[in-house]
């Protein structure tokens, strides 16, 4: 858990330091993209994280008597997953592309920035001029279990081929947003050391920003692979109130975010219009990897996750953070 009200904007502003000096980071790290590739209609390999520390969790909590809560099915989770948009390049149709970074690997990306996408997009219509191409939005619920979790055939074609052929060697990968992949490396290896030279420095300079991305780069104990490993970021302190439903009361739900930077914009926003004597709360960030919250949320957990709502990642500056999640600061 983080709590420095102050680290937390230091980050954020490391990380915009950083990358406008450095250009986006880990983009070309992500892939590559080869002259080629293929199109197909859908199909994976197991690409959930294990999450044994939060299973520990359940365990005790069910140890101290605190309360539980039952698993939630496939349907559930798809639902829980629906509103989130994810993007891969693909063609007029909606197929999606393959890549062939060697001769034995098929790979197909989402990514949950649409810049990215769009950079993928501008690679390969640069390497296959010939190829007409586009990037298509797809729902991440729709795929989690369909695509992302199975082994399924699919058929590959070559580029401009009407032929094709049925594999199950198609791997799929999820990629996180290249800056919150970093923000949440930072988070995790900030210490009371590195946060005091922060508040000693008055004024945060690209030196400084590029030597906590050195250190976040090389001893983050998580987060260190490019694709599905995506921080989910939430304050414990938050909460949201969703509309009534038809004959039934208003909801208070968790909201948890993709982007740390739309979390703590929502945060500032709320505190901003908070009574004066709440004003200088600290927040308290906790971060989680996706991959494991859904294999929680698969088993008896201390986390109700009914009530927790996932936050699509929205343009900074732009509202709709608590919009698009149904619901109101609370």
């Amino acid at each position: 858990m983080f709590s420095s009200k102050y680290i937390v904007t230091s980050i954020l502003f490391l990380l915009s330091l950083a990358t406008s000096n450095a250009g986006t980071f880990g983009t070309r790290a992500v892939f590559a993209v080869p002259r080629g590739g293929g199109l197909f209609g859908g199909g994976n390999k197991d690409a959930a994280s294990k999450s044994e520390g939060l299973t520990d969790a359940a365990a005790a909590a069910a140890a101290e008597g605190l309360p539980t809560y039952p698993a939630m099915n496939k349907e559930e989770i798809e639902a829980w997953l629906d509103h989130i948009p994810v993007f891969s390049v693909t063609d007029t149709q909606g197929q999606g592309v393959v890549m062939k970074p060697d001769e034995s690997s098929n790979i197909m990306f989402f990514f949950m920035s649409p810049g990215m996408a769009n950079t993928t997009l501008n690679q390969l219509k640069t390497s296959n001029p010939d190829m007409d191409l586009t990037v298509s939005a797809f729902s991440l619920g729709k795929i989690w279990f369909n695509m992302l979790n199975t082994e399924k055939e699919v058929i590959l074609k070559a580029p401009g081929s009407e032929e094709g052929a049925p594999s199950k060697d198609v791997e799929y990968r999820v990629v996180a947003d290249s800056k919150d992949l970093l923000g949440a490396r930072m988070l995790l290896t900030m210490n009371p050391e590195d946060q005091e030279k922060l508040q000693d420095n008055a004024e945060l300079t690209p030196e400084i920003a590029q030597e906590a991305v050195k250190k976040a780069m090389t001893e983050s104990p998580k987060f260190n692979a490019t694709y599905n490993e995506i921080p989910v970021f939430l304050i414990s302190q938050m909460r949201m109130q969703k509309p009534a439903e038809e004959g039934k009361e208003s909801v208070t739900v968790l909201p948890m975010y993709f982007s740390l930077q739309n979390m703590v914009s929502t945060w500032q926003q709320f505190m901003s219009q908070a009574p004066a004597d709440v004003q200088g709360t600290e927040p308290a960030i906790n971060l989680m990897s996706l991959h494991e919250m859904v294999d929680l949320m698969q088993k008896e957990s201390p986390i109700d996750f009914r009530n927790v709502v996932l936050i699509p990642s929205a343009p900074v500056g732009e509202p709709g953070d608590a919009v698009s999640a149904g619901g109101t600061p609370s």
